[in-house]
């Protein structure tokens, strides 16, 4: 089943990437909660996040916390927050 993430990673919908690398993308949300939100997303047709495989997921954190620790260089802010 396509979604509308298999089409930002297809380049068929654009995105502002913030980072990206062979397994995830990161991107601005449309619809920021805050300055600064951004999605990370594996690159993989997943249904539902915990469907996952566990060594997936735990790569997915770290390119998670890479890419926050990019954004908080960038914005001023108190705190960086990672929500699933």
């Amino acid at each position: 089943m396509s979604s509308i993430f298999s089409k930002i990673i297809a380049g068929d919908i654009p995105c502002h990437k913030i980072d990206e690398n062979e397994e995830f993308l990161a991107f601005l949300d449309i619809m920021p909660l805050a300055k600064g939100h951004v999605l990370v997303i594996p690159k993989i047709e997943v249904d539902y996040i915990f469907d996952i495989e566990d060594d997936v997921l735990s790569r997915m954190m770290v390119f998670a916390k890479s890419v926050a620790k990019k954004v908080g260089s960038k914005i001023a802010c108190k705190r960086i927050g990672v929500a699933i």
